[in-house]
């Protein structure tokens, strides 16, 4: 199944079953999204992220950073993240999403796509460290890339386009019963930031 993105309202649940995903389209227009994608470019501390497969450390082309209220520790892949302290900018996107949302959130996971080579495979944010069944708002920044849901046991799909600008809020049991992908194209040669604003259990 692929929606459209003109179709899409933020009050429709985008998945037919098992969980809840609103697609809120562009929350900041054209010269909005353009400063931040900047300005994060320039400050975030990125660092090629890294995997523990099969025993061994894999070291991905893709840059993630992640920061929070308090320097919370997060762990996936078998690797472990402390958070650093929001910049200005970070804050202020957080503040933005919570409002449009009524979320709230303490921590942010960043990924930076340099191309549309750089991609991610198909994974659920079930964490331990994560609130259960919480709220996960997705912001991107640059380039429109194919996004997609599959359900872990019927294998059903769903599609869409993410765009400059955009929200997308995933929450209830999503991550429970489906895992979702950013598939890899060679169409895309500019890069995309995507801000995944979360809260880790205290």
């Amino acid at each position: 199944m692929y929606l459209f993105n003109d179709e899409l309202t933020r009050q429709r649940n985008l998945l037919p079953y098992d969980g809840q995903v609103h697609y809120y389209g562009k929350l900041l227009d054209k010269s909005q999204a353009d400063l931040f994608l900047i300005n994060l470019m320039e400050t975030i501390k990125w660092e090629n992220d890294k995997a523990i497969l099969f025993g061994k450390e894999i070291i991905t082309k893709r840059k993630v950073a992640w920061y929070g209220t308090k320097p919370y520790q997060y762990t996936y892949s078998h690797i472990t993240k402390q958070a650093l302290a929001w910049t200005k900018e970070l804050f202020l996107l957080k503040t933005i999403v919570e409002m449009e949302t009524s979320e709230t959130f303490n921590s942010c996971l960043l990924n930076l796509y340099h191309t549309g080579e750089e991609g991610m495979g198909w994974h659920s944010d079930a964490e331990t460290d994560l609130i259960k069944d919480g709220a996960i708002a997705s912001l991107s920044l640059g380039s429109e890339r194919k996004f997609a849901f599959k359900h872990k046991q019927s294998k059903e799909k769903v599609e869409l386009l993410l765009e400059h600008g955009s929200l997308l809020v995933m929450k209830g049991s999503t991550q429970t019963f489906w895992v979702h992908k950013l598939p890899t194209t060679k169409k895309v040669t500019t890069p995309r930031i995507n801000l995944t604003f979360r809260t880790i259990a205290e």
